[in-house]
């Protein structure tokens, strides 16, 4: 077992709600969810629940030291991990849904890419709500939303929720194909254009 699955592990044996998986995601996952990262600029990447980083490390190698990618993560212990893994990333323990603030104190003002790890699924509707509001608010016309869901939890009520609120709150809503070599298997959801903006 990796130094990154032994600690996954562990803090989703602490907290099974906030972390809401038991191991890192796969590569393959990660080049799926980290697809709408712009090639070129200096582009403000946010990172929603990253975890051990398998979507920092994606995301930091497409930046190539360009823009600003900030993750935000609510669990101090893996956020120390990342931080140390990945110095050039702005990570910030806290809840995802105070990110237009997180994003203000930087001087930033909206994201080019919303790159989301948080287990949707696993949210009350309050919850889900508090965070799609916050994710909508730092969002322009022009910028991607990605968050992936396992296969298996399709058919859970707050699951159906989450992809019934998707297609309430945005225009475009495009649903990728399952990631089979994923534990579990997974696919991603691509969103843009947040209705009434």
């Amino acid at each position: 077992m990796t130094k990154d699955t032994t600690l996954f592990l562990g803090q989703w044996l602490r907290s099974p709600g906030t972390v809401g998986a038991v191991a890192p995601s796969s590569r393959r996952l990660a080049e799926m969810v980290t697809t709408p990262v712009p090639q070129r600029g200096d582009p403000v990447i946010v990172e929603l629940g990253p975890g051990t980083g398998a979507f920092t490390a994606e995301i930091q190698r497409r930046l190539n030291g360009r823009g600003h990618h900030l993750a935000v993560e609510i669990n101090p212990a893996l956020a120390a991990f990342l931080s140390k893994r990945h110095p050039k990333v702005d990570v910030v323990v806290g809840d995802a849904a105070r990110l237009p603030e997180m994003l203000r104190e930087r001087g930033l003002e909206k994201a080019d890419a919303i790159v989301s790890g948080l287990p949707w699924a696993a949210f009350s509707a309050e919850t889900q709500t508090r965070l799609l509001d916050a994710v909508v608010a730092t969002m322009s016309p022009h910028t991607a939303f990605t968050t992936f869901a396992y296969s298996f939890a399709k058919r859970m009520r707050p699951a159906q929720r989450f992809r019934r609120r998707l297609h309430e709150t945005f225009e475009e809503v495009v649903v990728g194909r399952t990631v089979w070599g994923n534990l579990p298997p997974a696919f991603v959801y691509h969103v843009r254009r947040p209705r009434g903006l």
